[in-house]
Parts: C-alpha cells; sequence; structure tokens
C-alpha cells in the first residue's frame, strides 16, 4: 500500500490537516479497519465510534466485541452507541435501512460535537462509489447523482475513495490486520448487494474496465454539473415564489420539467411523481401530491408548496378563545321597529331562536354544506369558495361558525339562510368578525403566511388620499420593479388579519398616494381593507 496515495488525496480534497482530530466510524468490517489503521500510520489523532444496531444477533455482539478488542490494543478511545432499529424503523414508518443511517449519522454529529472532532471520516471507496451511481441510475436520479460519492459532504470525509476494494483487503494482509465480515453482504437480499454480487460481475464480462469507466463519466461529468447548477438555480429564481411556482413561468423554461425535478426532489418528491405533477400543470385544479413532510397542490396559476402540518386544522374553539387569530363578539337584542339589519360581510344577524347554544368556530372541512343567504337549497362550502375564487390555500383557512352541527355563518363571507331574520323573530344576536391588529410580535406567530406576488403595477397616479392607523408592515419601493414604484410581495399576511401600509407609499406634490383599487385592494380583498383603510379612492374602498 502506498500511503503516499492517500495523503496527497487528502491534501487535494482539503478533507483534513494535521491538526484536526478525526472521528473514525468503525463497524469492524475491512473497509473502517484498514481506515483507522491507516490514519493512524500517517500520524493523525483519532477516535472511534461503533454503532451496534442489533440486527444480526450473535454477529452484532460479535462486531462490538471486536471493535472493543482493536481499539484497546491501538489505544485509540472508543464511543459505542446502541439502538433498537427495528422498532424505530416501524415507528416511523421507513425502511430498516434508512433509520439504521438516520440514526448513525444524527449520533456521530452528536458525538463530533461533544468530542471537539473536526470531521467525521467514514470508510466508503472506489467501488461504493460504483455502485451508488448505479444504484441512483436504477432508481432515476438527475444530474447530481450520478456524481457517485463526493470526497467531502459537511463534516463528513471520505480518504478512502482513491482506493478500490482490492487495495483495502491487500493492505489489511500486508500488515497482519484481522477483521470481521457482515454476512449480510454475501447475500443479494438488498438492492445495494445484487449490484455489487450480480450485477457489476456482469457488466464487467463486457468491459473488464467498467469501473474505471464509469468513475471517469463521473468526473467529466461534474464539470458539467457545475454549469448545470448554476442554470437550475438561475431558473429558480424565476419560477419561484414565496408561496409556490408559476406555472405559466416555468413552462416557458428551455427544460421544466428538470427545473421542476430540482426544485421538487429535495422536499421529497420521486422522479415518478413529480412526472404526474408535470403533466397536471395543464389540467384543472385542484389536484393534490403528497411525500413524507411537503404537499404540492396544483392551483389556477401556482404550484402550491405547503409543509404537511401536524396541527390538528378539526380543532373547535368557542367564539371567545385566545387562540383564535380574529375576535368574534356577540349581542342580543330585542327586534323592534326601527331596528335596522347590519349590511356587513364582517357582522353576521341571526335569528336567537333559531340557534343552538353553544356556538363553536372551527376551519372548514372537506364535505361541509350550507344554505347561503337569500338562497334555498344546500351549497358545497368547497364549491361556494371555488365561485369566490378562493385558491385552494385559502379554502383550507376559511373558518366557519356553527351551531350544534349546522354552519351559521362563513367568517366574513355569508351567513346561513336557514337561520336568517325573519317576520317571526323577536331577538336577534349580532355577531362581529373583528380583525386582532398586527404587532411585530404577532407577524412571528406561526399562522402567519406571507403572500407570495402581486402584481407590479400598482403605481399611483397622483392621489393625494392618505391611510390611517399605518404600520411599516407593507413598503412601497422602487427596488421591487423596474422604473416605477410597487408594492414587493411576500410583504403582507394572508390571512384574517388586518393590512396596513406605511404612510410613504409614494411621495407625490399632493401628499401621499395609495395603490390603485385594482391592483392592492383587488388583491387583498374587501375582508381585509374595508375596515382598515381610510378614504382610498371614496367608497371603492
Amino acid at each position: 500500500m502506498n500511503i503516499k496515495k492517500i495523503a496527497q488525496f487528502i491534501d487535494q480534497e482539503k478533507l483534513f490537516t494535521r491538526e484536526d482530530k478525526i472521528l473514525v466510524t468503525l463497524s469492524g468490517g475491512a473497509d473502517s479497519v484498514a481506515l483507522l489503521r491507516l490514519l493512524l500510520a500517517m500520524g493523525y489523532t483519532c477516535e472511534a465510534a461503533h454503532c451496534n444496531f442489533h440486527l444480526r444477533g450473535d454477529e452484532s455482539v460479535r462486531d462490538e466485541m471486536f471493535v472493543r478488542e482493536l481499539c484497546l490494543q491501538l489505544e485509540v478511545p472508543l464511543h459505542v452507541q446502541h439502538f433498537q432499529t427495528t422498532e424505530e424503523a416501524e415507528k416511523r414508518h421507513i425502511s430498516i435501512e434508512m433509520a439504521a443511517r438516520e440514526l448513525r449519522y444524527a449520533w456521530f454529529e452528536q458525538l463530533r460535537l461533544q468530542q471537539g472532532a473536526n470531521v467525521i471520516a467514514v470508510a466508503h471507496h472506489k467501488d461504493d462509489s460504483v455502485e451508488t451511481l448505479l444504484l441512483n441510475l436504477i432508481r432515476g436520479t438527475g444530474i447530481n447523482g450520478l456524481l457517485g460519492i463526493r470526497p467531502k459532504n459537511g463534516n463528513i470525509v471520505r480518504p478512502l475513495l482513491c482506493l478500490d476494494r482490492k487495495e483495502i483487503t491487500e493492505y489489511l494482509q500486508e500488515i497482519g490486520q484481522s477483521y470481521v465480515t457482515d454476512s449480510t453482504n454475501l447475500q443479494d437480499e438488498y438492492t445495494r448487494n445484487k449490484i455489487r454480487l450480480n450485477l457489476l460481475p456482469l457488466m464487467q464480462e463486457i468491459n473488464p474496465s467498467v469501473k474505471e469507466s464509469l468513475l471517469r463519466t463521473a468526473e467529466h461529468l461534474n464539470d458539467a454539473a457545475l454549469l448545470y447548477k448554476k442554470g437550475i438555480e438561475e431558473g429558480k429564481q424565476k419560477v419561484q415564489t414565496e408561496q409556490g411556482i408559476l406555472i405559466s413561468v416555468l413552462l416557458q423554461e428551455s427544460a421544466p420539467e428538470t427545473l421542476l425535478f430540482e426544485i421538487l426532489s429535495p422536499l421529497g418528491f420521486n422522479s415518478a411523481q413529480i412526472k404526474d405533477i408535470f403533466t397536471s400543470l395543464n389540467g384543472q385544479p385542484g389536484k393534490i401530491f403528497l411525500s413524507g413532510e411537503w404537499r404540492v397542490i396544483k392551483d389556477r396559476e401556482l404550484l402550491l408548496l405547503e409543509p404537511i402540518c401536524s396541527e390538528d386544522v378539526s380543532t373547535v374553539f368557542s367564539p371567545d378563545d385566545p387562540a383564535l387569530p380574529f375576535r368574534l363578539t356577540m349581542e342580543e337584542l330585542e327586534v323592534t321597529d326601527d331596528f335596522i339589519i347590519p349590511r356587513n360581510r364582517n357582522t353576521a344577524c341571526l335569528d336567537a331562536d333559531k340557534l343552538k347554544q353553544p356556538l363553536t368556530v372551527r376551519h372548514y372541512r372537506q364535505g361541509d354544506t350550507f344554505v347561503p343567504f337569500g338562497m334555498t337549497g344546500r351549497k358545497k362550502v368547497s364549491d361556494y369558495l371555488t365561485d369566490r375564487k378562493f385558491s385552494l390555500s385559502r379554502k383550507e383557512q376559511q373558518w366557519v361558525l356553527c351551531s350544534g352541527s349546522h354552519i351559521i355563518w362563513l367568517i366574513g363571507e355569508r351567513t346561513d339562510n336557514r337561520f336568517r331574520i325573519d317576520d317571526q323573530t323577536q331577538k336577534v344576536i349580532i355577531l362581529k368578525f373583528i380583525l386582532i391588529p398586527l404587532t411585530e410580535e404577532s407577524l412571528c406567530n406561526s399562522w402567519i403566511k406571507p403572500i407570495s406576488r402581486l402584481s407590479t403595477q400598482y403605481s399611483d397616479s397622483g392621489s393625494g388620499k392618505h391611510i390611517c392607523q399605518p404600520m411599516t408592515i407593507v413598503i412601497h419601493t422602487k427596488e421591487a420593479c423596474t422604473g416605477s414604484y410597487c408594492i414587493p410581495g411576500n410583504t403582507y399576511p394572508w390571512r384574517n388579519v388586518p393590512i396596513f401600509l406605511t404612510q410613504k407609499l409614494r411621495t407625490h406634490k399632493s401628499g401621499c398616494g395609495m395603490p390603485r383599487r385594482e391592483g392592492t385592494a383587488t388583491s387583498i380583498r374587501t375582508l381585509y381593507t374595508g375596515r382598515h383603510f381610510k378614504c382610498v379612492y371614496g367608497d371603492t374602498h
């Protein structure tokens, strides 16, 4: 074994220095034992870490005992961690392989920090890189998956990537060092083992130098990947907003499906799912695609990207619950001759005798129905909100007020006709929907999400109208669009919270201006603007 070859590789890839402490992952197999012995022979300061996953019965015990004896012999500090891997995999609904991988790397990093080590050294070599490349190719991958294993990934380093499996075993024979063999590596039960034991030997019959050919291809692709990455990042900047992906802009890209793959694959979507998502772009809105932690919703103009929230959206609140992002005031009155029914979306006036107490508040649910005021037949809430041009995300944030099992008010939208005031009504209940004013602290609350995009053509023509109670939340700036002033996207909340603009939206000789109704006010909708903007283009809000 030419140790100089490894030293040159370490220096070339800038894996670590002589002053660094190295945490060596030590399974007891040939690769990890060779890694430890080589680093010690080169004079590096090492500590070892061994994982016992309790997956192979007596073999797991044997491996741990071997590692303990080896580190004792070499005078290397050893850290051992036991994992109940099978139970963890079942609990998290993932494969045993995935569970073991996540468990060991999380522990390695924790241990690295505790022991003050600079890097975590793992024993991957050339053959592992070839197997990984083929594995990714079989499963389906982008260009990054064809690069093989990289020498360094964060705090993870791989000093043996310049060696193949044969060179490693020959080195151990030279120094008379024993090692243990994992019997599962000799079985083709796992996909990687099938590649190692069956596929690669077959490929070598066709081309004896196939491993070297694949590694050279990966090296060539590395340069191409740099250009590819630059193009992908530029594409992402064009198509992505905080809320999702602009469909029309995506379809104008030279390789839209590839760009979509690079955006969605880090979120856990596989190539088959991404192809289905891409196919849906020209279809009707409403389709939902799920990964483990994210969902994609095909909306009219956007692919909405949302984390799958663990909170229970079916939670029922009382109208005065402080956890609600708004307040509902309730007043009961006798009906008199001079009583006037309020005509305001944010106010509901209902027949008190038709209501069943207590009233409750919750989010809209799939399958909900009500009888819209002025109508006689039932209508799905979903259909009503669709008619109102609500996006799927906006639908999910719609609150409803219930009396028993009946929806009596889509809050801020429409009451149920069955609970209307009629000639027989003697008492009424008046409910007022009050938005909670935003504060700097409330902007950080989890229930506030930014709207990602507004049209940039919101400039005012010179009106001197002003806005009451200004807060520095939405800033009118020239920076966000070329040559004209506009309101930047993602600067105002989209749920049922008050919206304020700064006083200095745009400076004119006549004073502070306000964007036109067909711009901001339409995007925010009257629900948000009606009670919070003072005198903006007369009574148009």
